[in-house]
């Protein structure tokens, strides 16, 4: 069963004891703080407008920072408490130019255990890599449980369930502190840290466990699919766009996936673009088994010239090609 792996040749940070995730460590110094804060928060105001999302009710959160030897082991423990269908969140750092973070959601709960099984195969992704926040929110009972990037752990819980969060972090000697302070305390750097040479198709990159993660957990690219927005909310208008599409037909039922280099005006418009080009570059299919968008990343002017020299292209990216959307080159990777 595929798995991953980190690189072994990188250097763990440890200051004062304190042992840092492989991906994410401190550039200046500083002194660690392990510990927590417990705060109150209450219930968030009911929404006139019936939404998606139940209001969250009055609860208590915690912000805690643990070396990263010992924090898979409390994540076990306090995932253990929550029920056994919950909503999975992961935030991934990707690939577009004009957003730093991938947020993922499910809007449908699934089993725990198919976090506990992904939490056991791709345990170096979860807890070392720089480049992945994860963790579920559940609604009866509430309860939500974060682990960022720069593995600090956020915790939401109802009042009643106070006392037991904090037996939890008494076990592991943790006490509430003012100021907590991990990685993102100073000034630091992510990277990724996984290992994935191309003799050993078992062990995954970071976006081939982002794929599994979004076909298991059912996930959503967390973002308006019918606006093209920067991190700052500005409307950036028609983009240049990398998609890349997994499909398998009756005809060829392995796996293959297709690189697709267009332009849109939204993330939608751009699905659906890369999924008829590789409907009309089929052909004939038979019966489809599969065809899905596994990823979709903005182009800056610079990316796509990148990109259309990588797939071998004579097409030369000029504005025109952003008055309408485009398709700018097709290609099958791994072939």
């Amino acid at each position: 069963m595929a798995r991953c792996a980190a690189d072994e040749s990188i250097d763990r940070k440890v200051i004062d004891g304190f042992a840092f995730p492989l991906g994410v460590y401190p550039v200046e110094p500083m002194s660690p703080v392990p510990g927590y804060t417990a705060d109150f928060e209450p219930a968030d105001p009911e929404d006139d407008e019936p939404g998606e999302w139940e209001s969250w009710p009055d609860r208590y959160v915690y912000d805690i920072v643990l070396p990263a030897t010992r924090m898979p082991a409390l994540w076990d423990q306090l995932f253990a408490l929550m029920p056994g269908r919950v909503f999975p969140i992961l935030d991934f750092i990707g690939h577009d130019a004009f957003r730093e973070v991938d947020p993922y959601m499910a809007y449908e709960p699934v089993g725990k255990e198919r976090l506990i099984d992904a939490v056991r195969r791709f345990r170096p992704f979860f807890f070392e890599d720089g480049l992945v926040g994860f963790g579920a929110v559940s609604d009866e009972p509430f309860f939500y449980l974060f682990l960022d990037e720069h593995k600090i752990l956020t915790v939401r819980v109802e009042p009643d369930l106070r006392k037991k969060i904090e037996s939890i972090l008494s076990a592991f000697d943790l006490e509430p502190v003012d100021e907590p302070a991990g990685a993102d305390s100073a000034a630091h750097e992510h990277r990724g840290v996984l290992l994935a040479p191309k003799d050993r198709p078992d062990l995954l990159t970071a976006e081939e466990v982002v794929e599994e993660l979004r076909d298991r957990w059912r996930l959503v690219l967390n973002i308006d699919p019918e606006t093209n927005l920067d991190e700052d909310g500005q409307d950036l208008g028609p983009t240049a766009w990398r998609c890349l599409v997994r499909c398998a037909t009756e005809n060829h039922p392995q796996d293959r996936y297709a690189e697709v280099i267009l332009t849109a005006d939204c993330l939608r418009a751009a699905e659906e673009l890369a999924l008829a080009s590789v409907s009309e570059e089929i052909g004939d299919p038979g019966e489809w088994q599969d065809l899905v968008v596994v990823g979709a990343d903005r182009l800056d002017a610079e990316g796509v010239t990148r990109a259309l020299a990588a797939a071998g292209s004579r097409n030369r990216f000029t504005r025109k090609h952003l008055s309408k959307a485009t398709k700018l080159s097709l290609r099958w990777l791994g072939q």
